[in-house]
């Protein structure tokens, strides 16, 4: 089983950006489509990207097309997500998710392994 801790989570203010690392043991991380996902309290979790296991094709969340960035590095078994122009509305527990499937597109039902999430707060 591939073990995802997520990391860079903090306290911002409106329009900061931040950077999300997930970083995998276990398994080579280049064997797994990958996603971010958050849970913002009171609501379902919600996608926010996703990319192929070769990092080809990268999908987003309406809110967060043109301001987020998700990438990776299978060499280092690391995922990012780079969060910019933030917004109150982007607070939230952030979760990143690996996939046996080689592409999951935008949904949120095809994950196989999850992190334990990291908190983003996103002040006025």
């Amino acid at each position: 089983q591939v073990c995802l801790v997520e990391s860079g989570g903090q306290s911002v203010q409106g329009g900061d950006s931040l950077r999300l690392s997930c970083a995998a043991s276990g398994r080579p991380l280049r064997e797994f489509a990958l996603g971010w996902h958050l849970l913002a309290p009171g609501k379902a979790r919600e996608f926010v990207a996703s990319t192929t296991w070769n990092g080809d094709i990268t999908y987003y969340a309406d809110f967060a097309e043109g301001r987020f960035i998700i990438s990776r590095d299978n060499a280092k078994n690391t995922l990012y997500l780079q969060m910019n122009s933030l917004k109150p509305g982007d607070t939230a527990v952030y979760y990143c998710a690996a996939s046996d499937d080689s592409i999951v597109g935008k949904t949120i039902d095809r994950y196989h392994y999850w992190g334990r999430g990291t908190q983003v707060t996103v002040s006025s």
